[in-house]
């Protein structure tokens, strides 16, 4: 059974909703998502086309493939988006205690730089792994 979670930006301009039936947190550290949020980007697993967005929220287009979404206003991380198929995956800073979901997933662990690292047993994919489970249409 899903539940709606509901979350907002830094300064409340920006509003999310979404429906959440199998929590689950992933993190990524590649370099575009590292450059994005000043770290590994933490996204929340939702059901595929729940995601509503309102207020002063615009995205970037960051590769041929995918686009960064922000707050117009006070310029908070709210998404990761692929192009193709029009998925957004939503910033989990966005939502309480990050909608109490687990990490279960690091994607280009291989590229955590060393100042960091994340605790726990989740399942960390080499840059390799992470592109091959994409180009197989996983996630």
């Amino acid at each position: 059974m899903s539940e709606t979670i509901q979350g907002q930006c830094l300064c409340g301009a920006v509003t999310v909703e979404a429906q959440i039936d199998d929590a689950k947190l992933r993190a990524c550290h590649c370099d575009m998502c590292r450059r994005h949020t000043s770290g590994a980007f933490f996204s929340i697993k939702t059901v595929p086309g729940t995601e509503k967005v309102a207020g002063p929220a615009k995205s970037f287009q960051s590769s041929e493939w995918a686009e960064r979404g922000f707050c117009g206003t006070c310029g908070s991380t709210l998404w990761y988006g692929t192009l193709q198929d029009g998925a957004r995956h939503l910033a989990a800073g966005l939502f309480d205690d990050a909608g109490g979901a687990p990490l279960v997933i690091e994607f280009f662990a291989d590229r955590c730089p060393q100042g960091y690292a994340l605790a726990g047993k989740q399942k960390k994919l080499s840059t390799e792994e992470t592109i091959a489970m994409f180009a197989g249409g996983s996630s």
